[in-house]
């Protein structure tokens, strides 16, 4: 922007020379600098250099003429004349003013603390917690005991000035102004906890009270605004009670609490947390040393003893501090040897990042995505994981950690300068941003101008020159660092594990094979011996591969570690590279394809279905990178390729093959899709779209598995002399199949005009027994099961018969449950004409003119009972039980088609052979209340994701938990409940099908 732009087209020549030297308000600016206090400065060009040289010039000079205004005229001449004549007093002073309203409205009140810039300069030294004890101690006592605690605040302040000073000329760097502002902080908690003694010394003598600096001011880190985090531990002076001691400690740090987080004229200093504490709020505020002791002996979660890294006594009892600090230090360097602790902390993580609001998340410098927590996280994760043998490694600072764990081989040498720049820019801009008004914000602004002096604050961080576009650059700078953290997982803790396995550039961390042992123990690697080998195999070498593999592990290993079972990931992985490693596309589509990457490693570790499938043939990994691969096809799109590769095909036994192989690939994409998440918005749309899915595949592959046999037999016989028809019954025929699901089916031919009985009866039975048999046959195809037992007569009766067979059994012999079973008949395959008439047959039974006699409601529910009693498997629990269990498939089911039999045949909208849709047509026509329906479509919908999740994590099927803990976290994972929930997935289903028995009990059992 020209000058004549920024200044509205007045140009005059002190105007002009105020807009260059950076001031956005040169008019104001000029108006100012005539004021009687500013009264010779305005020709000063090295003042108005240094003004230039400010976050804002604008606010530094209105600073100035206001602490000049507050000050008597002796005063006046005295700082004016030292402006002048003192360039380091002048920095510092006009820095502070040009990036802080809140120090500046402090001078403002205080005028007199100016000096402080000039007499604490301390000669290049960096002041320590002493130092700034004896700075805040010699004011507080010098004045009346109830205006100690005012004084206090005010002398806070004063130090907090110099060290702002200090901070913003560039004389300390950011540790440094973070440890000083964590010393202060202690320096303040131990002034304010001596307040309190002196107000009660009855009270002090009675016991002896430690206060340990938590979080960033345990950590030497803090900001210059934030809580305090605090935990008080105290014990009993000689003689007295331990009960009476910790009330009286309680007493003196409540006491000490409200010093600080008080609210006067002069502010807050800090609120004092002391949530941290064991129990939390919900706690005692103090325990004696063996009471904390004891609770994280037995209570204390894994965030807990994370938090713990930081602690370091601060104030109070230096004795009894230092006894907390060497009794804590073992049972914080053991927390990564328990159950799921690297779970725990990614979930802690997690949590984090879901609780930021929507329209904070990019702005959120501290705990968004690629902020400041993601650094500090995996830092610590990587302490407690290694810290357990390396002492060099236990500090709560992060940055000396970082440094640590890189000298120490555990981060490379570049991650760790990487990091270190990252996280001292974003500490950086935090503190600014907190400085402008000393607020507690971890936000970056929306205005500008904000943006503007921050930029110009940070101009010797950033890489880009800020002159031309000072907010542009900021922004730039804090994206390229944010981008850099959030590799920081994959960086900091999976990339070292290949440089214990893998000739890496130099540079790398030199991990042992044992430090990359516990790592991959921490993560939840089962066995990290083999975890190992197959990483070798994979990473190591010079060939193209193994450096695509080495960019692609680190990334999935995370991948890997993020479920239920990551070594099976591993092994499917080296697996599946094995066989298609020299495949030019595979490792390209990884490389380039993130998506495609993270699909992969999500359905490797997801169980053994999918990969089951996918290692028969590897080339399915294409789908995962194509937008649309892992769509379901449908039946005609899938019905004509099986159709066309049944017709290449030379046999029958190579047609069916043929057809077996198209639904093999078919039955990956679906299982892949279910595993992403991508067959519904919903459960509910994700069961129905699941069902309908491997009803497409089933029915088209019996199609072709039919026209297979049928060509084999006339390529024998001739002609065929009987047209065939396939009905779909059960799940099949209710488009409700699972991974797991047979295909229950009935057969029925009819005889063409020429054609004998007998002989159209021989062949009818040929090609539908060679067409199970084929379908059935052992191949390194997954089977089809074809189940005809529902069939007139059962496994007794013959396989296929007649329309008028069927019509003459069902009209002589036919009992009530097999008009139950007919319900879900659907014609799914074979000449379709045919189908349609065996459909008009069985419609007058299924659904009863007269609706459901006595007798028959009587019988139904007969049968049902005897089938909970007999068929339940000896040693399952009914209340787990998906399929006939309390409120499992079958309950709903049965209350479902009861509802069916009774009155399909006055109401259209019942005659679906599908159990969701018949449901939702019963309520709508009042025969069940809504929120009946509701309840029974929740637990049938809970129980089909449940028998699909077994048979996908287990590669079998079951109709119940898995008892192996690994699989069912697999289960509990595919259900959306994270590590560790796996007994909350059991009591939702329990809660759930509870409900449901009950509606059941009323509607199909009756009073």
């Amino acid at each position: 922007m020209s000058v004549e732009e920024r200044t509205g087209g007045r140009t005059s020549r002190p105007e002009i020379r105020l807009v260059r030297r950076g001031f956005a308000d040169p008019d104001a600016a000029v108006r100012r600098l005539a004021e009687p206090a500013l009264h010779g400065l305005a020709g000063d060009t090295v003042l108005l250099d240094a003004l230039g040289a400010t976050a804002d010039p604008d606010q530094a000079l209105l600073g100035l003429a206001r602490l000049l205004e507050a000050l008597d005229e002796p005063e006046q001449h005295t700082l004016r004349d030292t402006l002048t004549t003192s360039k380091p007093l002048r920095d510092r002073l006009l820095g502070v003013l040009g990036a802080s309203d809140a120090l500046a409205d402090h001078l403002a009140r205080h005028p007199e603390d100016w000096h402080a810039l000039v007499t604490f300069e301390l000669q290049d030294m960096h002041p320590g917690a002493a130092d700034f004890r004896h700075a805040l101690t010699e004011r507080v006592w010098a004045a009346e005991p109830a205006r100690r605690p005012d004084v206090l605040r005010t002398a806070y302040r004063r130090c907090l000035l110099t060290i702002a000073a200090r901070d913003l000329t560039g004389t300390t760097d950011l540790p440094q102004a973070s440890a000083e502002l964590a010393d202060l902080a202690g320096a303040t908690l131990q002034t304010a906890l001596d307040i309190a003694a002196a107000e009660d010394p009855d009270t002090a003598a009675a016991c002896r009270l430690a206060v340990i600096g938590m979080g960033k001011c345990g950590g030497r880190e803090l900001n210059y605004v934030s809580d305090v985090d605090v935990i008080f531990v105290a014990e009993p002076r000689e003689d007295v009670d331990e009960h009476h001691a910790v009330q009286a400690a309680t007493r003196l740090a409540a006491r000490l609490m409200r010093i600080c987080s008080d609210t006067t004229g002069e502010g807050v200093i800090w609120p004092v947390d002391a949530n941290l504490r064991p129990e939390g709020r919900n706690g005692p505020l103090v325990r004696t040393l063996a009471s904390h002791l004891a609770y994280y002996q037995r209570w204390a979660k894994t965030w807990e003893f994370q938090a713990l890294l930081k602690a370091r006594p601060i104030a109070g009892d230096t004795e009894l501090g230092a006894a907390y600090a060497a009794a804590i230090a073992p049972l914080v360097w053991q927390a990564a040897a328990r159950d799921n602790f690297v779970t725990d902390v990614q979930q802690m993580r997690r949590r984090v990042v879901d609780a930021i609001p929507a329209t904070e998340l990019d702005r959120q410098l501290k705990l968004g995505p690629g902020g400041l927590r993601d650094v500090e996280f995996s830092v610590q994760l990587l302490q407690l994981v290694h810290g357990r043998t390396d002492p060099t490694l236990r500090s709560g600072n992060t940055l000396q950690a970082l440094a640590a764990l890189s000298d120490g081989g555990y981060v490379g040498r570049a991650d760790a300068a990487s990091l270190d720049a990252a996280y001292r820019f974003l500490r950086a801009l935090e503190h600014r941003i907190q400085l402008h008004r000393l607020r507690r914000t971890h936000l970056m602004p929306t205005d500008p101008a904000d943006q503007r002096r921050l930029a110009r604050s940070l101009n010797t961080l950033i890489n880009d020159d800020t002159r031309a576009d000072p907010v542009a650059a900021l922004q730039r700078e804090w994206r390229r660092h944010a981008v850099e953290v959030r590799r920081l997982h994959e960086r900091l803790f999976y990339r070292p594990l290949l440089d214990a396995v893998a000739e890496l550039p130099l540079g790398a961390a030199g991990l042992s094979s044992e430090a990359a042992k516990a790592r991959l123990e921490a993560l939840g690697y089962a066995d990290p011996a083999a975890a190992l080998r197959h990483l070798s195999a994979l990473a190591s070498g010079v060939s193209r591969k193994a450096a695509i593999q080495r960019t692609l592990l680190p990334v999935m290993l995370g991948w890997f570690a993020d479920s239920a079972d990551p070594d099976a990931g591993l092994l499917n992985f080296r697996q599946i590279s094995d066989a298609l490693g020299r495949t030019p596309w595979y490792l390209r589509l990884l490389r380039d394809e993130g998506a495609a990457a993270e699909q992969l490693a999500r359905v490797l570790s997801a169980g053994r279905l999918a990969p089951d499938l996918l290692l028969r043939a590897p080339e399915a990994v294409a789908m995962l990178g194509d937008p649309q691969g892992l769509q379901p096809r449908g039946r005609a799109v899938l019905e004509q390729e099986i159709l066309a590769a049944v017709g290449r095909a030379g046999t029958a036994a190579a047609g069916v093959s043929a057809a077996r192989s198209v639904r093999r690939r078919e039955l990956f994409r679906t299982a892949a899709a279910d595993v992403l998440g991508r067959l519904g918005d919903t459960p509910g749309q994700a069961v129905t779209t699941a069902g309908e899915a491997l009803t497409d595949l089933n029915a088209a592959t019996l199609q072709g598995a039919l026209r297979a046999c049928i060509a084999g037999w006339e390529a024998r016989n001739g002609e065929l002399p009987t047209r065939l028809a396939v009905i779909a019954m059960g799940r099949f025929g209710g488009h409700e199949l699972g991974y797991g699901s047979d295909a229950d089916v009935l057969f029925v031919h009819e005889p063409l005009l020429e054609a004998l009985d007998e002989d159209a009866a021989r062949a009818a039975h040929a090609v539908c027994h060679e067409l199970r048999t084929l379908l059935a046959s052992p191949s390194t195809e997954p089977p089809l099961l074809v189940d005809a037992d529902l069939r007139p007569e059962g496994r007794n009766g013959p396989l296929v018969r007649t329309l008028a067979s069927y019509a003459a059994y069902y009209r002589r012999w036919s009992h009530v449950w097999e008009s139950q079973a007919l319900l879900r008949a659907e014609p799914l395959a074979g000449d379709p004409g045919l189908g349609e008439r065996f459909r008009a047959l069985i419609d007058p039974l299924r659904y009863p003119g007269a609706g459901v006699p006595e007798r028959d409601l009587t019988e139904i529910r007969r049968i049902k009972a005897r089938i909970e009693t007999e068929r339940l498997p000896r040693g399952a629990d009914p209340t787990t039980h998906t399929k006939i269990g309390r409120g499992g498939l079958a309950d709903v089911e049965w209350v479902v088609q009861l509802l069916q039999l009774q009155h399909g045949h006055r109401l259209p909208g019942l005659r679906t052979t599908r159990t969701r849709p018949a449901l939702e047509q019963a309520a709508g026509a009042g025969l069940l209340d809504a929120e009946d329906a509701a309840v029974l479509d929740a637990a049938w919908v809970l129980a089909s994701r449940v028998r699909s999740a077994v048979m996908l994590v287990r590669g079998r099927p079951g109709d119940s938990f898995p008892g192996d803990a690994r699989e069912l976290s697999g289960v509990a994972r595919y259900l959306g409940y994270g590590a560790g929930h796996s007994g909350e997935l059991v009591d939702d289903y329990r809660r759930t099908t509870r409900r449901a028995r009950a509606v059941v009990e009323r509607l199909f059992y009756g009073p």
